[in-house]
């Protein structure tokens, strides 16, 4: 569930809404590449002047404002507010500094989760150092489907969870884009809610009844992004273990490696392609929230987040991404997913497939977008929210 704030819809009812929409804002973005070619200043520009006068009203030298919107299948539609600091060090000049970000988010979703995270990405001595603490307090009704590759078979059985996280990761540059440093996690749950003699009190897996997890671990990252919002070009790979033990406060004690490698190439001018490998490998004592899942507005889009999930779990994803019309782009992603009990259980015929559009639009000069996703997957889904994906 983490990273969050994703859901909504099974388009059921709304399908005939999404195609009209898609077929829509296909014909939008061809009229706005054909102005462009023109250089003609119209009615669509006057729009987009508007636009960026928006933005500039609900911007200070320190602080965005916004209303937080937000749209998936495991939140359902969110509302509430997000406040935004983009800043850099003071005293150090340079243009190729990484701006530090503090994101503050309240959301209350029509699921009834209420939300609360905040996140400090902060960079220093001239991007040698990077720290990364999040903190967040959750009320999640969520869906329980079971465990295993065909244990999503089940409609998914609603339980709630009230939640407290909280990480902190330190990395130090010690070669030329390799960072180096030490993890730790903390989160405590409290199964508040769940269906009696249903699905979770009847398979009973560790964690069922509430966990306290307590870990500490290492992560290894090579960044050569040159956009640490919208890259073009670089690697960003990161490798990082937990260990979670009874030492340091955890009521189950598991072990937990993760392997996320993405590239960024530049196709042509201001288009791009981002691609990413993700594996999660996780050893058998650990709670059902924290073993490997896939799906969610992160990883799978178009597949509701944590239908499928066991030990270990891989996914792969592409997406292109193209500018349309000065701060409008568009993307189109694909991806490929599959979890397993065992190392041997992966196959190629275990393979979920998905994909879809989406649109984005640049608020921040440094290159932060809000993005509107279609994805198809075992449901259709969209998305809606800040920053990209991959």
């Amino acid at each position: 569930m983490n990273q969050k704030i994703r859901d909504l819809i099974t388009f059921a009812p709304m399908k005939k809404f999404c195609f009209s929409l898609g077929l829509f804002f296909c014909s939008f973005l061809l009229q706005a590449q054909e102005l462009e070619k023109k250089e003609t200043k119209g009615g669509i520009d006057r729009l987009f002047d508007f636009g960026d006068q928006v933005i500039d009203f609900i911007s200070s030298d320190k602080w965005t404002i916004i209303p937080a919107v937000v749209y998936s299948p495991e939140t359902n539609l969110g509302l509430g507010a997000r406040a935004l600091r983009i800043f850099r060090p003071q005293g150090e000049k340079g243009k190729n500094l990484r701006p530090s970000t503090l994101p503050i988010t309240f959301l209350y979703t029509f699921n009834n989760q209420s939300i609360f995270t905040t996140e400090l990405e902060w960079w220093a001595d001239e991007n040698k150092s990077y720290l990364n603490a999040r903190l967040e307090l959750s009320n999640f009704p969520f869906k329980y489907y079971g465990i295993g590759d065909f244990a999503a078979r089940s409609p998914g059985e609603p339980y709630t969870t009230r939640y407290a996280s909280f990480q902190i990761n330190y990395e130090r540059m010690f070669f030329k884009g390799l960072y180096l440093g030490p993890k730790y996690e903390f989160r405590a749950d409290d199964i508040s809610k769940r269906v009696e003699g249903g699905l979770l009190e009847t398979d009973r897996p560790l964690g069922y009844d509430g966990q306290r997890i307590s870990g500490l671990g290492l992560v290894l990252n090579y960044d050569t992004r040159d956009n640490i919002f919208q890259p073009h070009k670089g690697w960003f790979n990161r490798m990082g273990y937990m260990d979670y033990s009874n030492f340091l406060g955890s009521n189950f004690e598991f072990n937990q490696f993760i392997v996320d490698l993405r590239k960024y190439l530049t196709i042509k001018r201001q288009n791009s392609l981002a691609l990413q490998s993700w594996w999660s490998f996780t050893s058998d004592k650990a709670p059902f929230q924290n073993i490997s899942l896939i799906g969610g507005s992160d990883r799978m889009r178009g597949y509701f987040e944590g239908k499928y999930r066991d030990q270990h779990a891989m996914v792969h994803q592409a997406e292109y991404r193209f500018r349309v019309h000065r701060n409008l782009g568009m993307v189109v992603f694909g991806h490929m997913g599959q979890v397993a009990g065992n190392l041997q259980q992966f196959d190629w015929k275990r393979f979920k497939y998905g994909g879809g559009f989406g649109l984005r639009y640049k608020i921040t000069e440094d290159g932060l977008n809000i993005r509107l996703d279609f994805a198809f997957g075992d449901q259709r889904a969209f998305y809606f929210g800040l920053n990209e994906v991959i």
